[in-house]
C-alpha cells in the first residue's frame, strides 16, 4: 500500500491500489490557469497540494486529448497528445512529476469503445478506406438493427452512400470494431505511450462494451439492460483484451493498474473483470445506486465482499447526479442530503478496498439543477431535445475562493464554461478551510483517520446486531455504525469515538449519521 505522507516518496511494498483513495479530476471543471473559462492541466497541477492535504493517494484525470468536445473529451480525435484547450504534453509531464513528488499516483482515462468522428481513422472510413476498423452495416432505409443510443435516439447513422455506422453514444462517437486486430494493436501502443510518460494506470471508459455480438441481432423490445447475455454489453471476448493489457501493465515497474467502468447487472459478472490476469479493479456502481437504506447498504456490501478481492466503492462521478442531491430526494440544497452524504462517506471509508471520490464532493457540492438550456452542453440534453437534463449539473466548475463567480476557478472577470450558482459562496474551499465544522474539514479528518488505521485492519467485515434501520459493522478494532432511520439509536459498545459525520453526544446515534468507534 502507499502509506507515503505528502512530500514523501511513494512506497512500493505491497499493491498501493488495494486500499487507495482516488480523486477524480474532471479536467474541464477543476481549475482554469489559462483564463479561458475552461479547466486545464496547469490548473490541476497548481491545485495538487490541496489534494495532498486532503489526504488522497491518487488522481484520475478525465480525457484531455485532442477532441471536438462533442462529449466533453470522451470523443477522442488523437489518443497520443493533449488538446490545446488543456495545455501541452509538457504540461502533462509537469503535472505527473509534481504529483509523484507529493506522493500522488496518476491515472488517465482511456476510451477504447469509440473514437471521435474527427479521428483520422474515421475520416478515412468516410472516404471508404478502412471501414472495418469501425462497425458498419447495411440496412437499406432502416438501421441494421433496433439498438438505441444510451444518449437517446437510434444507435445508427446513415452515410450518403447508404451504409450505416454504429454509435452507442453520440453520432460523433463511432464504435470501434474490436474484431479487427488493428484496433488491438493501436490501443496497446496507446497504453505504452502513456506508460512511458510515467502514468500509474488507466481508467477504462465503457470497459464492458468493446465487443458486440456477431450478426448484430436485435434486442428484445424495451430491453437495453447490461445483462450478461446482451448482444451489446459484456461479451465474453472482451476479457481477452484485458488479459493482453494486464500483461503489458505487469511488464512495467511500480504497480501500474487498470480500473474498468463496468456496468453489469450482478456482482458475479463484475468479478469476472477482476480475475488475477485481467483488470485490477472495476467500479462498484451498485454502491452508488443504492438508496439511503440500511437494508440496501448491507445487501450491496455482502454481495460485493462475496466476490473477488479487488473491491471499490464510489458515491459520485461525472456521469451521475451528485449524491448530496440524490440523498436529499432531488432537492439541490437539502440539509438532509448533506448529512446523509457525510454519513455515507464515513461508511464507505470503513469498508475494505479502495474508495473513489469525485471532485467537489469534499465541499458538499449539490447538483446544479437550474442551468439555462442555452448553456447546457451535454449531448444527452441535445439529442433528447431537452427532455433529459443530461450531466452538466454535476460538472459545474469548482468554487475555490472569493464571493462571486468564478470563485477562483478562473481569473476574476472570466466566465466559466458552465455557470456557477450565486449561492456557492459559502461552499468555496477557501471558506471551508477555516471552518472546523465544514464538509472539507470532515473529509480531511476522515481521510487522515483512515490512513492511520489502514494496514492494521482485516479485510473481513463482521456484522453486529443493530436496530432495523441501522447498520453496524466491525473490522478488527474499528466499528462503524450508520443510522438510516428517523429516530436515534443506541451506540454499540465501544471504548471511544474516533469520528462522527455529525456530533455524537452520550450513547445515542442520531438519524442520518455515521460514527467510527474504537473497540478493543
Amino acid at each position: 500500500m502507499n502509506t507515503a505522507a505528502p512530500g514523501q516518496p511513494i512506497s512500493m511494498e505491497i499493491p498501493w491500489w488495494r486500499d487507495a483513495v482516488v480523486y477524480e479530476i474532471y479536467v474541464r471543471s477543476f481549475a482554469d490557469a489559462s483564463g479561458d473559462g475552461v479547466g486545464d492541466l496547469e490548473g490541476a497541477r497548481r491545485r495538487l497540494p490541496y489534494l495532498a492535504e486532503l489526504g488522497v493517494d491518487a488522481i484520475w484525470l478525465t480525457p484531455f486529448y485532442p477532441s471536438p468536445m462533442a462529449d466533453g473529451g470522451y470523443d477522442v480525435a488523437d489518443y497520443r497528445d493533449v488538446d490545446p484547450l488543456f495545455g501541452t504534453l509538457a504540461d502533462f509531464d509537469a503535472l505527473v512529476a509534481d504529483a509523484h513528488a507529493l506522493g500522488l499516483r496518476v491515472l488517465v482515462d482511456v476510451v477504447p469503445n469509440h473514437s471521435s468522428s474527427a479521428h483520422p481513422w474515421f475520416q478515412a472510413a468516410l472516404r471508404g478506406e478502412g471501414r472495418d476498423r469501425y462497425i458498419f452495416g447495411d440496412g437499406g432505409d432502416a438501421p441494421p438493427n433496433n439498438w438505441q443510443s444510451t444518449f437517446s435516439g437510434p444507435a445508427w447513422t446513415r452515410l450518403p452512400d447508404g451504409q450505416w455506422y454504429l454509435h452507442l453514444f453520440d453520432s460523433s462517437q463511432p464504435d470501434f470494431n474490436w474484431r479487427n486486430p488493428e484496433v488491438h494493436a493501436e490501443f496497446l501502443d496507446v497504453l505504452r505511450f502513456w506508460l512511458d510518460r510515467g502514468v500509474d494506470g488507466f481508467r477504462i471508459d465503457v470497459a464492458m462494451g468493446l465487443y458486440k455480438a456477431e450478426g448484430l441481432p436485435d434486442l428484445p423490445p424495451d430491453d437495453q439492460s447490461f445483462k450478461a447475455a446482451s448482444p451489446i454489453w459484456g461479451r465474453p471476448e472482451v476479457h481477452e483484451v484485458y488479459r493482453q493489457w494486464r500483461k503489458l501493465l505487469d511488464s512495467y515497474p511500480g504497480e501500474r493498474i487498470a480500473v474498468g467502468e463496468v456496468w453489469t447487472d450482478s456482482a458475479e459478472d463484475l468479478a469476472l473483470y477482476t480475475r488475477p490476469d485481467e483488470l485490477h479493479q472495476s467500479f462498484n456502481f451498485a454502491w452508488l445506486e443504492a438508496p439511503w437504506s440500511a437494508t440496501a447498504f448491507r445487501k450491496v456490501i455482502d454481495e460485493t465482499l462475496a466476490t473477488g478481492e479487488a473491491h471499490t466503492w464510489v458515491l459520485s462521478n461525472h456521469d451521475v447526479v451528485r449524491h448530496v442531491t440524490r440523498y436529499g430526494e432531488g432537492l439541490p440544497h437539502s440539509t438532509t442530503g448533506l448529512a446523509r452524504a457525510r454519513a455515507a462517506l464515513l461508511t464507505m471509508l470503513a469498508l475494505p478496498g479502495s474508495a473513489y471520490l469525485y471532485q467537489g464532493e469534499e465541499l458538499g457540492l449539490p447538483e446544479v439543477t437550474d442551468i439555462p438550456a442555452e448553456a447546457r452542453q451535454d449531448p444527452i440534453f441535445i439529442r433528447s431535445q431537452g427532455s433529459l437534463p443530461g450531466r452538466d449539473g454535476c460538472r459545474v466548475p469548482l468554487p475555490w475562493s472569493g464571493t462571486v463567480a468564478p470563485y477562483g476557478f478562473s481569473p476574476e472577470g472570466v466566465t466559466p464554461w458552465l455557470p456557477q450558482p450565486a449561492d456557492w459562496v459559502a461552499l468555496t474551499a477557501e471558506r471551508q478551510a477555516s471552518d472546523p465544522g465544514s464538509t472539507l474539514a470532515f473529509y480531511r479528518q476522515a481521510l487522515r483517520t483512515r490512513r492511520a488505521l489502514r494496514g492494521s485492519l482485516p479485510d473481513r467485515v463482521d456484522w453486529v446486531e443493530s436496530p432495523a434501520d441501522a447498520l453496524v459493522l466491525r473490522r478488527g478494532s474499528l466499528t462503524c455504525a450508520v443510522n438510516c432511520g428517523t429516530e436515534a439509536v443506541p451506540l454499540p459498545p465501544h471504548e471511544r469515538v474516533l469520528l462522527g459525520s455529525a456530533p455524537v453526544d452520550g450513547h445515542l446515534l442520531p438519524p442520518d449519521t455515521a460514527v467510527w468507534l474504537h473497540t478493543p
